[in-house]
């Protein structure tokens, strides 16, 4: 089978604007496009917490500014998840959504969750982080090693995060 023996050797989708190439293409040859670089993250991220014990909920429909919530003893936390790019030893994500179509640029999540849930697929690792550690920041970067001048004030190490 063609298909098949594309993904067994490691086959990616590099023709498709925006997508990632660390996650190959599904199995009836079709484009990985956005949409689904989004669902996997979610999926990996739900399992992550799942083997950790967490009670993890799943809102209807694509309407709330939150992809899954966990329940902590009764309280509610919502959850955005972010797929993570592993750039300079960083696995980096974006704080904010982007409504430039819609006659606006950047809209932050403050009010609306309490946790970023990032997957890096080149490194497999999910990361929880709180949305207090990204306040005022549009993006933000979790440091796999350290920098090459040994920076360590404001560094965000993601072994921290990591679920």
């Amino acid at each position: 089978m063609e298909c098949s023996s594309a993904v067994e050797q490691g086959a990616v989708n590099t023709k498709v604007a925006g997508s990632n190439p660390a996650i190959p293409a599904n199995t009836q040859g079709l484009s990985v496009g956005t949409k689904d670089i989004g669902d996997i993250a979610e999926a990996v991220v739900t399992a992550e917490l799942m083997k950790r014990g967490k009670k993890v909920l799943k809102p209807i429909g694509d309407n709330a500014r939150y992809d899954l919530v966990i329940d902590e003893d009764g309280f509610f936390k919502r959850i955005q998840v972010k797929n993570g790019r592993l750039v300079d030893d960083a696995v980096r994500f974006a704080t904010c959504s982007t409504y430039g179509h819609r006659g606006r640029s950047r809209r932050t999540y403050e009010g609306e969750i309490e946790y970023f849930a990032v997957y890096c697929p080149e490194n497999n690792k999910s990361y929880l982080v709180p949305m207090d550690a990204t306040v005022g920041k549009a993006k933000m970067a979790l440091r796999l090693t350290p920098s090459r001048n040994n920076q360590q004030r404001g560094v965000r190490w993601a072994k921290d995060y990591e679920i």
